[in-house]
Order: structure tokens, then sequence, then C-alpha cells
């Protein structure tokens, strides 16, 4: 076992979960771990229906820079599976999980994509939201026991890559794609639009 693998199971049983963990903080956490997560789409959606033509685009973005990366998380996990803690019968497991790959994590990839995506292309007050709420995410599910700490930076490096990859190209094609989707938009929710339910 490397130094690093060893740095990150130290850092991981520091974090876990013990047996004399009370109840309460036990659940709080398995709130925060599973169901923050469900959040982004909510705020996605939210500024694409009633955000202006910028925000509008900025989501799609986002939501792009998010695909790319969680398709890079896939490449990854095929390539160099992880076991997760409680597969190697480490430290203590207090939620459901799949026994698949850890490393990155998704969660932290969502977060971390949107929040980045945001926090530098122009609504730094809620990428600094999204982040600060991701890093609450990424604490919960190493205290629970499922992923490890380094799952959770690798999962930022893998939102940065796809960011910087995706950037340039966006800003070639990222006003004609966020158009023809507006158009989409607008044809299919033509009524509520209409109504003065959604922006146009």
């Amino acid at each position: 076992m490397g130094e690093l693998e060893t740095l990150n199971r130290s850092l991981f049983m520091l974090i876990n979960a013990g047996g004399d963990t009370p109840h309460w903080l036990i659940q709080c956490a398995i709130g925060i771990a599973a169901g923050l997560i469900y959040l982004l789409p909510l705020l996605l959606v939210g500024f694409w229906l009633w955000g202006n033509p910028a925000e509008r685009r900025l989501m799609l973005k986002a939501a792009l820079v998010t695909v790319i990366a969680l398709l890079a998380n896939q490449l990854i996990w095929a390539v160099w599976p992880h076991p997760r803690p409680f597969v190697i019968g480490l430290g203590h497991t207090w939620m459901m999980h799949a026994p698949d790959s850890s490393f990155p994590s998704d969660h932290m990839t969502v977060f971390a994509c949107i929040g980045l995506t945001l926090l530098l292309d122009g609504l730094s007050g809620w990428g600094v939201i999204i982040l600060l709420t991701g890093l609450s995410v990424a604490w919960a599910r190493v205290f629970l026991g499922v992923h490890f700490p380094l799952d959770m930076l690798g999962a930022m490096l893998v939102s940065l890559l796809a960011y910087a990859g995706l950037s340039p190209v966006w800003r070639r094609v990222g006003l004609l794609t966020t158009d023809w989707v507006v158009r989409l938009y607008r044809g299919l929710l033509a009524k509520p639009i209409r109504a003065g339910w959604l922006r146009n």
C-alpha cells in the first residue's frame, strides 16, 4: 500500500463516525449526504425558467460541464476501480451504498462542477454557496463510511478539468447552443409562457 493510500485511510479514520456517535448526528449526516444534491436540479431549472438570457446560458454550461465530468468518472472507474471503505472492512458504515468504485465521488463532482462554473462565470455568490454545501456533503459521505477523503479531492480535480476543457469551446458555441435550446423550450412550454407563468 502506497503512502498516499495510507494517508487516505488515516484521514478517513479521523473523519468516519465511530460506534458511539449519537443517533441524531448520524441521521443529520444521512440527510446531508443523500438529500442536498436534489436541490441542484431545482436551482438549475429555476434559473432556466425565470432567469435572464445570461443566466440561462450559464445554467446550460454548468449542466454540460457536469455531464462531461460524470462521464470522465465512469472512465476512471473502468480503468482504475478503487474499493469503498466498507468493501475492505475499514471503519463504520452508516448508510447503504452499492459496492462500486469510490474514486472520484459523483456527488462531489456534481457540486463542484456547478459551483465552480457559477463561481467563475458570473454568479459568484451562488457558486460559493454551492461549493460550501458540497463540502458538507463531502464530509457527510466520509463521516458515514461510503467514501474516502481523496475521493472528494479527485472529484474537484475532474470538475476543474471538465470546466477548463469545455470553456474555450463554450465561448465559441455557447450562444448558438443556448439559442437553440431556448427555441426548443419555447415550443414545448408555449402555453405556460404565454400565460406569464414562465419567462419567455
